[in-house]
This record gives C-alpha cells, structure tokens and sequence, in this order.
C-alpha cells in the first residue's frame, strides 16, 4: 500500500464531537450558575458562622447564629412568627396549583371568545409584583376599596385587612396567588397541547369520561407540569418577600414577617446589620426548601423507575 492509500489519524476533537458539542453550550450557562448560584450558598453558609456588621472585621462565632434562632423560635418572637407564617404561605399557595389546571382546562375548550379569556388569564402574569402589590393595598383599603364596597352591599361593616393580624397574612397570600395562578395556568396549557389524543379516543371508546377521564387519562400525562408547578409555587411560597415589602413592610407589629422579610430586617434594615444572623435565616430557608423539592424530585425518580 502506498502512503497515498493510508488513512488520515482523526484529531480527538473530531472523534468525540458530538459528547463535547453539548456541553460548550452548556458551559457559559453553568459557568453562571456556578458563580451566581452554587458559590453563594456556600458562601451564605460559611457567612452565618460570623459576627459580621458589613463594614468591619468578621468575627467567628460558630453555631451561635443557629443558637440564637432556637432560642428565639422557642420564646415565640420574630423568628417563630416568620417560620409560621411561612408555612401559612406554603399551605395556601399551593391552592395555585389546581386553580391553574382547573383554568387551564377550561380555556383549552374551543369556546366563543377563548382568546379574551386567555389574556385576561395570563394578563396576572406578565405585570410587576410591586403593581400587585399596590393593586391589592388599593383593593383591601377600609375606606375606598373595592373588597370593602363590596362587603357594605350585604351590611358589613368596613374590613382593614391589612391592618389586623388575624388577616394580614391571608390577605398578601391572597394577593399573591392572583399571579401564581396564572403561571400554573400557563404550565399547564402546554402540558395539555402534549397530551396524546389516541389516549384520550381510547378512554372514551372505553366509557371514560368527567372525572373519570381527567384522573386516569389526563392527569398522568401532566405530571411534568405538575412537578414544575409543584417546585416553582414551594420555591415562590418559601422565598416571598415583594409583596411583603409592598403592602405592610411586614406590619401590623410584624406580623405579617416570613423569613425572607425576617433575614432583611436584622441583616440589611436599620434594625440591625446583623450579617451572619442573616446569613443563618438564609441556610434555613435553603434546606426547607431543599427538603420539599428533593422530595418531589425522589417521587419523580421512583415513578419513572416504576414504569
């Protein structure tokens, strides 16, 4: 054979192009994941084991940061009420979830004037907490809103939502899951456009209908969207905080605080520059949320392992 007829030694570039071409791709975005995700809460971490005013020298002081939050959690002070308010939030928003599939599966209807309702739907989604926020502290006002108008029409009396602590909290909820809502309505009227229609055919060939239809045909093939519902609305419940700020700066006499609200004050606020306390609110509300989406993501994993 002459050295004309032998073949040219492929680069190692070109033999592994295909496994190397994604992850160039994937590089800039994990490289920011990395610098504005990932070091961060390592550096929260290291942070809450310092007494720190953000201005002078760190000093190390271990677990006191976590001491002090038990010590107020057991004398029922700020922290406890944000941590109680925060499961209040958790509980109740994740009423946004069949809200959102419930209006999904209705505007996926063909119906005279459809179009008009998906904007008025998705309208929620697309404006600022901050308007929100100014909405609804507008709509709960006792002497000109809208909530308080409308309450006089059956002889109740004026009702200040935001300035009474039995409300205050289920108020900005409230306020809250307008939005929400409309995002899980969003997830889900994709999910429903990948729904196979043969399966659909089949269960009414096989007397499936209603309830029926949406509970063993539907919703199985939904529980993607239903998982992302599931981790947006915890992580949107856990880390709340606009809403908090616009409408009662967690008042009346705090309590309307939940731990984001909470870790501003006594870190950011002039009620303490207290950067390592703050920085141990931060690692709570990590691992709680932590927990809740690495239980959805284990239920994930065992159903697709049972298929």
């Amino acid at each position: 054979m002459s050295a004309v007829d032998v073949p040219e030694q492929e680069s190692w570039f070109h033999r592994n192009q295909q496994r190397i071409a994604p992850w160039l791709f994937l590089a800039p975005g994990l490289l920011f994941f990395m610098v504005y995700v990932i070091i961060p809460v390592f550096q929260s971490f290291n942070l809450s084991l310092y007494e720190w005013d953000g201005l002078g020298a760190a000093e190390y002081v271990g677990f006191r940061n976590y001491e002090d939050l038990y010590w107020e959690w057991v004398d029922r002070d700020a922290f406890y009420t944000s941590l109680k308010n925060n499961l209040i939030w958790l509980i109740m928003y994740l009423l946004a979830i069949p809200a959102g599939l419930f209006i999904a599966l209705f505007l996926n209807q063909t119906v005279w004037g459809i179009r008009l309702y998906k904007s008025l739907f998705f309208f929620p989604f697309v404006i600022s907490q901050v308007v929100v926020g100014l909405v609804f502290t507008w709509f709960y006002d006792p002497t000109f809103g809208l909530l308080n108008e409308f309450l006089g029409l059956f002889g109740f009396g004026p009702l200040n939502v935001l300035g009474d602590e039995r409300f205050v909290t289920y108020g900005i909820i409230f306020a809250g899951l307008w939005p929400q809502t409309a995002y899980c309505m969003i997830l889900y009227l994709t999910g429903l456009n990948a729904v196979d229609p043969e399966q659909i055919e089949a269960g009414r060939l096989d007397g499936a209908k209603g309830w029926r239809m949406l509970w063993h045909i539907i919703l199985p093939q939904l529980r993607p969207a239903t998982f992302i519902a599931f981790v947006v609305t915890i992580i949107g419940a856990l880390r709340s905080f606009d809403l908090i700020s616009i409408m009662t700066q967690g008042g009346p006499f705090g309590s309307s605080r939940v731990l984001a609200y909470y870790m501003f004050e006594v870190a950011l606020s002039e009620y303490g520059f207290r950067m390592g306390y703050g920085a141990a609110i931060a690692v709570i509300l990590f691992l709680i949320m932590l927990c809740f989406i690495a239980y959805f993501l284990w239920s994930m994993y065992r159903e697709e392992r049972g298929h």
